[in-house]
Formats: C-alpha cells, sequence, structure tokens
C-alpha cells in the first residue's frame, strides 16, 4: 500500500471526489454497492467500498472480499490460459479450429436476403477460409452474441439457446455447430461467443474440465482463492447481489452463483473478488509474472496486448483489440481519454479493469448493475481515474 496517493502520482482530491459521486449513485439507488481500487507503480494506491452487498439484507455493507460475477472479466483469464498452452507447443495462434474442434469446420457463412415479397432468407456458403484460434481470440470468427441484434442468425442463437447454463462446453460447442456464421472469418469484429469455444478447446487438449484447468494454470499460481465457476456454499453469504433500479424498472437477471449449473463459460462464467482480480492484473502489469512465478512469457503477453484488429470494421474508433482484451491505439479518437498500449476489458454485470503500462497504472472496478446503466457508469470510473494521474 501506498501511504497516500500522491506518493505515486494520484491525486487524493480527485479520488475522494469519484467516491462521492459513486456513494451518489449509491444513495439513488443506481449502484447496489461497489469495490474500487486504483493501483500505480506497484503499490495499492486506493481502495474505496461502498454502499451494500446485497440490497435485499439490511444491514449488509459490501466488504472488500465480496465475490462478484464478472461475467466477460473472464475473457482475459481463459486467453491466458490458451497462450501458455501455445508456449508449451501444444497449438498455434494460427491454427484452424478445426484442428482441436473438428464440428466447427463445417460451419457455414450466412448471407441474408430479402425477396420481392419482402420475406427474409439466409444463403449459405463455404467460409473463405477456416477459422482460427487468432481469431476466437480477437472476436473475429463470424461467431457471434444471439442477443445483440436482430438478424436471422442472431435469431437462430436464441432458439438454440446459446449460452443456456444447462449445457455443458462441450453440448455447446456441438450445438453452437449446427448454426451458420455470421460473417466469414477474419472479415470484421463482432463481439460474441468466441471465447467459450476457447472454454472447450482448452478442456479438449488439457483432458480436464475448463475450471480444473484456469485453478491449476492461473488461480492456485496466483493465490487467488475466491475465484470460481461455483461459488461453495460457505462463501455464497460473500456473494454481491444486484437489486431494483430506480423507477421501479426491474434489475437485469443475473446468475444464480451456486445454480450448480453445467455450463463453464470460458467467456463470462466466473465469480471473483476485488483481492484476486489485482492478482491477475498486477501479474500482467508486472510482464507475466508475479511474487516470482511466471504465468506467461513477456515476449507472448506483448503480442496478446497489441492490436490484432488492423482496419477491419466493427471496433470504435482508437481502440483495437488483441487477443483477449481491448488494445488502446490512439490517444485520441475514442471518447474516453486513455494512453496508446494501456488494455483490459470489462463485465456484463458493469466490472471493469485495465493496465495502463505506460503509466504504471492498474485499475479495478467491482459492481453489479443493470445493463442500462453499466456502459455509463464503467465510463465514468474510467474517466475519473484518468483525471487522477498528475504525474
Amino acid at each position: 500500500m501506498a501511504a497516500k496517493p500522491e506518493d505515486v502520482g494520484l491525486s487524493s482530491t480527485q479520488l475522494k471526489r469519484l467516491e462521492a459521486v459513486t456513494q451518489k449513485h449509491v444513495d439513488d439507488g443506481l449502484v447496489p454497492g461497489a469495490v474500487m481500487l486504483v493501483a500505480r507503480r506497484g503499490k495499492v494506491a486506493w481502495v474505496s467500498t461502498l454502499g451494500k452487498r446485497d440490497p435485499a439484507a439490511s444491514p449488509d455493507p459490501m466488504k472488500a472480499d465480496s465475490i462478484f460475477r464478472i461475467y466477460s472479466m473472464t475473457k482475459p483469464i481463459v486467453s491466458v490460459a490458451v497462450m501458455q498452452m501455445v508456449e508449451e507447443g501444444r497449438l498455434q495462434v494460427g491454427d484452424p479450429v478445426s484442428k482441436f474442434l473438428p464440428e466447427i469446420g463445417k460451419m457455414k457463412v450466412a448471407q441474408e436476403k430479402v425477396g420481392a415479397d419482402g420475406t427474409h432468407s439466409l444463403l449459405l456458403s463455404d467460409a473463405e477460409r477456416p477459422m482460427t484460434v487468432q481469431d476466437l481470440l480477437r472476436h473475429t470468427s463470424g461467431l457471434i452474441y444471439g442477443g445483440r441484434g436482430s438478424s436471422l442468425v442472431n435469431q437462430a442463437y436464441v432458439a438454440a439457446k446459446i449460452g443456456d447454463r444447462s449445457m455443458s462446453n462441450q453440448e455447446l460447442v456441438t450445438r453452437l455447430s449446427t448454426l451458420p456464421l455470421r460473417f466469414s472469418p477474419g472479415a470484421r469484429w463482432e463481439y460474441g461467443v468466441s471465447t467459450d469455444v476457447l472454454g472447450r478447446l482448452v478442456e479438449v487438449i488439457d483432458g480436464k474440465s475448463l475450471g480444473e484447468s484456469l485453478s491449476e494454470r492461473v488461480f492456485k499460481p496466483l493465490g487467488m482463492v475466491d475465484t470460481q465457476f461455483q461459488v461453495p456454499a460457505a462463501k455464497v453469504a460473500r456473494a454481491a447481489q444486484p437489486g431494483p433500479r430506480p423507477g421501479g424498472q426491474p434489475m437485469t437477471p443475473r446468475f444464480k452463483v451456486d445454480d450448480g449449473a453445467k455450463y463453464e463459460s470460458g467467456g463470462g462464467g466466473l465469480t471473483s473478488t476485488m483481492a484476486d482480480y489485482l492478482r491477475f492484473a498486477a501479474m500482467l502489469a508486472n510482464g507475466g509474472e508475479l511474487n516470482g512465478k511466471r504465468l506467461i512469457g513477456k515476449q507472448t503477453l506483448a503480442f496478446m496486448t497489441a492490436d490484432h484488429t488492423g482496419a477491419r470494421p466493427g471496433r470504435p474508433p482508437g481502440l483495437g483489440f488483441g487477443l483477449g482484451f481491448e488494445v488502446r491505439t490512439m490517444t485520441g479518437e475514442a471518447a474516453l481519454p486513455g494512453s496508446v498500449g494501456e488494455y483490459g476489458w470489462a463485465g456484463n454485470a458493469g466490472t471493469l479493469f485495465w493496465v495502463d503500462p505506460k503509466n504504471e497504472l492498474t485499475a479495478i472496478y467491482m459492481v453489479q448493475v443493470s445493463d442500462p446503466d453499466r456502459v455509463a457508469l464503467r465510463n465514468q470510473f474510467r474517466t475519473m481515474v484518468q483525471a487522477a494521474i498528475m504525474d
């Protein structure tokens, strides 16, 4: 811990302003509770814990060790496990996915046609090239999220219940392979179930469940004692819970942390704490190593945190995508302040982290909020943290 934020070049005044803004969100009912952290130059400079862990239980204050559904902040962890396998010589980034998951190689590309009578139909054709592991890592695979659009392919995902928690990872890939691709692999960037497919790929190569692989490869070496797909009974009372939104609007439904689901979603199934995710982020910030234990090579990490999308359509201006992370490519263009080379990702319930190598800064935002609110809240946190950097 730094004695005070100024010791590592951060403004206490600005961080107090961020805390006050977040407290108002808590008071207004927009945010049930929050755990926020900023670290710089290898030291934790600021931690703030506000609100309630569970708004339905009173009194039940949020605590620093509360367990959050981190949703898509699972993706960077799975991506690191995949790249560990690359370092072990068990696969290559350029390998076709069908080498490990043959059914994926049978998927056709859909083109939506509108007939003279106004009806929509799908014309299926072969992909221009095979889907690669790199496509999965950077979301250029042609796989999508069904709920993020209204095309016939999106509708097919919803009808097939892709992402249903009753499916195993194997069952997910089997069902997914019967659906069409939204576009030919490599053509553009579109967020989707690519990392869930990587989760199954890890299982096939390692010969064990994704949870077991991640535990051995990432959680145990880093001392991440509270990160898992299912929260054990003894820890359920620490799980952060969503609450009703202001105006009587219902909160977006969130999965039950101890529902016993077969699905170990590589794209969004983990639960974790601020301290655990800080260990993962600190390992990244330290070039792939933490406390003398190296998880991944420095050059491998540099490769992962480079932009792999280039001029492909689909990404916001100034923000590319690497192998498991969003990557900042320009200081300007993006509607958020930031430094070239910073990288990170966010989770569906509002969680966020990023690592800024240039400024030696790591920030983590842990909340469980509703879909309409999460982006604005994350962007506000990010913008206000950037404003705290003094040198």
